[in-house]
């Protein structure tokens, strides 16, 4: 009996650590051949980008002459919410004539800026109603547990239940 529950503790002690390891998730362009910071100012175009790096994760919203190859990688511990360990984002600048690379910029995690975002709401027109007037409301109304309440109405159709 000592045996078992002395091994059943020692289990649960060595799967403890092993419970709360992170869980690691890669996401975005995944570097297999090529790395997009091999890319050369002056000597790759367009093309050859394409070729070697495939399509990029997202282009500039205003111009389509910027690409941004971008990868991250998030922890995820227990239940807690994920939480963003790497993030590498090459923006690629290419001349509107030439289609030649111009720059290579690297950003990491560290350049990022975080963003408020306003949490108000728009307002509707109308007035909000109390919690009694919604559900004293429909008192008075007729609850619809009557059959054929509503028949011969104006803008009713036949057999329609409401």
């Amino acid at each position: 009996m000592f045996r078992r529950a002395a091994f059943a503790v020692l289990a649960l002690s060595l799967m403890g650590p092993a419970a709360c390891a992170p869980i690691t998730a890669y996401s975005g362009f995944q570097a297999i051949d090529a790395n997009p910071k091999d890319v050369k100012a002056g000597v790759d175009t367009k093309s050859t980008v394409r070729g070697r790096l495939g399509s990029p994760s997202a282009t500039s919203t205003f111009d389509p002459n910027v690409w941004f190859y971008i990868d991250q990688m998030k922890e995820t511990v227990a239940f807690k919410k994920s939480v963003t360990t790497r993030r590498d984002v090459t923006a690629i600048v290419f001349n509107k004539d030439t289609e030649m690379v111009e720059s290579v910029n690297q950003y990491s995690l560290k350049d990022g800026k975080l963003i408020a975002f306003n949490g108000r709401e728009t307002p509707t027109r109308g007035r909000e109603l109390t919690i009694f007037e919604q559900l004293l409301g429909t008192v008075g109304r007729g609850s619809g547990l009557l059959p054929n309440q509503d028949e011969g109405v104006p803008g009713t159709r036949p057999g329609d239940r409401r």
